[in-house]
């Protein structure tokens, strides 16, 4: 059976000397098949996601709205309960459902999957701005996953998809750009990211799982 590396996943061959651009070009970048996909698919997770969330939302609204409640599918216990995260404070931090910045995250993501299967190039500036916006995510589904374990005391099934796909979108595109020379670092951590990026979700990801273990443990199934 061969082996797949990360660099088959998110890396292409060095362009030929009649492909190179000149020193008043700047340098462009396409990604790999395989690097394109999983753009697509996890921008579509997360799209799925903030879809299904913002429809619940509504529908909470709509049934407050006419005295009653509306209890989401995925609200299965105390704990594992959507509507809870879905009515808290911080599920509208930016003064409007989070859901809905993530129907227009996500749906960039999936373009520029889309766009490197079509076999686009972008620039250094271009990887940086993408890689960013991610970071951004990464950064606001750690906070939101904090609150839901310490201060919300509830889960939602749903809202843990989106911090998935986002984490693993931004640690496969954080590697893209070391690997290409866009972020500056060591040779070594350049070759680590070109064998073992798949480390990096998957810790980041296990740590997640843990903490959700030790706050609430078998009560996620009672």
């Amino acid at each position: 059976m061969s082996k797949t590396t990360v660099q088959d996943v998110s890396t292409e061959p060095e362009p030929g000397p009649q492909s190179r651009h000149t020193a008043d070009e700047p340098r462009t970048v396409g990604g790999s098949r395989a690097f394109a996909l999983l753009l697509v698919i996890t921008g579509a997770a997360g799209l799925l996601a903030a879809w299904v969330i913002t429809l619940d939302k509504f529908k909470i609204l709509e049934a407050k709205a006419r005295g009653e409640t509306f209890t989401p599918s995925c609200s299965l216990n105390p704990i594992v309960s959507c509507g809870s995260v879905m009515e808290s404070e911080q599920a509208s931090v930016f003064g409007f459902p989070n859901p809905m910045l993530g129907l227009v995250a996500y749906g960039i993501v999936i373009c520029v999957g889309m766009s490197l299967l079509a076999r686009a190039r972008f620039p250094r500036w271009y990887w940086l701005t993408f890689n960013a916006g991610t970071l951004f995510g990464v950064g606001f589904c750690t906070w939101l996953m904090i609150q839901s374990l310490y201060e919300i005391n509830a889960l939602c099934l749903w809202c843990s998809l989106a911090w998935v796909a986002t984490i693993v979108m931004f640690w496969y595109l954080t590697s893209f750009n070391v690997r290409n020379g866009f972020l500056p670092a060591p040779a070594g951590l350049r070759n680590f990211l070109g064998e073992f990026t798949w480390v990096l979700p998957v810790t980041h990801v296990g740590i997640i799982v843990m903490l959700i273990m030790t706050r609430w443990g078998s009560q996620l199934w009672a």
